[in-house]
C-alpha cells in the first residue's frame, strides 16, 4: 500500500513538473511570437537537424562545425539578444511576464476598433462616403479579388486616405482582413430584397447585399447625409452614434481573435447611400 502511494505521489510530481514545463515554454512563444526572436529559433532548429544527421551517420567534419556552432551560438544567443532578455526579466519583476500574451491582443483590438472608428468620424463629418467590410468567418476572398490589393496595416490615416474622394481607389469597398486593409475599390454584391427603403443608395445595397451571403461585419459612411450604419447576417442597423459602433466592432473583432482559423464592394451607379 505504502508502495503503491509513493508510485502515485511520483507520477503525480512528474506530471506536474511536464505540465509546469510546457506552460512556462507556451508563454514564452507567445512573448517572442512576431520578433525576430523567431527566425534565430528557426536557425536553432536547423542547427541541431544538422547536428543530429550529422551523428547518425558519423559524418565528423559537420559534426565537429555543428558542436562549435552550438558552443559559441549560445554566447551570440546572448549579445545578440541582450535588450530582449533584458526586457524580459524586467517583465518577470514586474509579474508581466506571463500576462503580456492577453494584455497584446486587448490592445491591439482595441486599436483597430479606434482606428476605424476615427476614420469613420472624420469621414462622417466631411460627408465622405465609405464601405468598410470586415471579415469574418465566411471568407470574402472572391470580392477581394474584384478590387485593388492593399495589404496594408490598419491606420485610421490609410483608411480615411483610401476614401478621399478623386483618388484612385475611393469608388468602391475597403476589406479589411485579420488586423489589415487587404483591398480597396472591391465590388460587393447587391442586396435584391424589397425591404430596403428606397431612400438608401448603392452603398447600402451592397452592404445588406454582403451581409446576405457572408458573415462580415459591413460599415456604411453616407456621402448625402454623413451617418452612419452598419450591416451584419442580414441585418441593417442605421444611423448608429459612436458607442453603438464601437461595441459592434469589439464584439465582432474579438470574435475573429478567439477563433483558431478566421480568415467589397463597388459602388455602382451614381445615387450613393
Amino acid at each position: 500500500m505504502l508502495d503503491g502511494g509513493l508510485e502515485f505521489v511520483d507520477l503525480l510530481r512528474i506530471g506536474v513538473d511536464i505540465a509546469l514545463v510546457w506552460y512556462v515554454f507556451y508563454k514564452l512563444m507567445m512573448l517572442i511570437r512576431g520578433t525576430k526572436a523567431i527566425q534565430l529559433l528557426k536557425g536553432i532548429a536547423v542547427v541541431l537537424l544538422v547536428w543530429a544527421i550529422s551523428i547518425l551517420f558519423n559524418l565528423q567534419t559537420m559534426q565537429w562545425l555543428t558542436n562549435q556552432a552550438i558552443i559559441w551560438g549560445f554566447l551570440a544567443i546572448i549579445i545578440l539578444f541582450q535588450p530582449e532578455l533584458r526586457r524580459a526579466l524586467e517583465q518577470l519583476g514586474r509579474g508581466n511576464l506571463f500576462s503580456r500574451t492577453v494584455k497584446s491582443e486587448e490592445e491591439i483590438i482595441g486599436k483597430k476598433i479606434e482606428a476605424i472608428i476615427q476614420s469613420c468620424n472624420y469621414m462622417a463629418k466631411r460627408r465622405i462616403g465609405a464601405l468598410i467590410s470586415i471579415e469574418g468567418d465566411t471568407g470574402v476572398g472572391e470580392y477581394m479579388e474584384t478590387g485593388i490589393p492593399v495589404d496594408g496595416n490598419l491606420t485610421h490615416q490609410l483608411l480615411t486616405n483610401i476614401f478621399t474622394p478623386n483618388t484612385p481607389l475611393h469608388d468602391g469597398a475597403v476589406i479589411i482582413k485579420e488586423g489589415k486593409i487587404m483591398a480597396a475599390a472591391c465590388y460587393l454584391p447587391l442586396s435584391e430584397s424589397p425591404f430596403i427603403s428606397k431612400e438608401l443608395g448603392t452603398r447600402h445595397r451592397a452592404a445588406m447585399g454582403i451581409s446576405e451571403v457572408t458573415d462580415a461585419l459591413t460599415i456604411i459612411v453616407s456621402e448625402e447625409t454623413g451617418a452612419i450604419s452598419c450591416t451584419k447576417n442580414g441585418e441593417l442597423h442605421r444611423d448608429i452614434n459612436e458607442d453603438t459602433l464601437r461595441n459592434m466592432l469589439n464584439a465582432h473583432l474579438s470574435l475573429m481573435e478567439d477563433a483558431p482559423e478566421r480568415k467589397t464592394w463597388k459602388r455602382r451607379g451614381s445615387k450613393n447611400g
